[in-house]
């Protein structure tokens, strides 16, 4: 179980490198997403609230994976809708919209790399468990 804890602590890691940021330092990510002044601000720091909100169902996989594999299907599951929303809103953004085109980018390549090592922890979960009648 360690190889799921330590996949999951390392996606968990990553969400908060990019929340903590935007909710400390909004004004240097808003022009990404072509907002600026406390528009901005307050747009990038709820974006980082989100982040903060999407990560709470890590915490018990962490500390218990065995026990709370439900929750690990919740991540994986939000980790799917997140992909797929933001690859929704990045073939539905304009051409002349580049700022926003590339941060949709670099979402949909953070969200996938995260997705598979989910994944990857989710397998040994899953298949470790079943194989041994847990």
């Amino acid at each position: 179980m360690l190889f799921a804890r330590l996949a999951v602590l390392a996606v968990l890691l990553s969400n908060l490198s990019a929340a903590i940021p935007f909710l400390v330092h909004p004004a240097s990510f808003a022009p990404a997403f072509e907002l600026e002044g406390a528009v901005g601000a307050v747009m990038v720091r709820a974006i980082g609230l989100l982040f903060l909100m999407w990560v709470v169902p890590y915490v018990p996989v962490i500390v218990a994976p065995r026990r709370c594999r439900l929750c690990l299907g919740v991540i994986v599951a939000q980790q799917v809708i997140g992909l797929a929303g933001e690859s929704w809103l990045w073939l539905t953004t304009p051409a002349g919209h580049r700022a926003l085109r590339a941060m949709g980018r670099r979402f949909i390549l953070f969200d996938t790399v995260g997705l598979l090592v989910l994944l990857l922890a989710a397998c040994q979960l899953f298949v470790h468990s079943d194989r041994r009648g847990a």
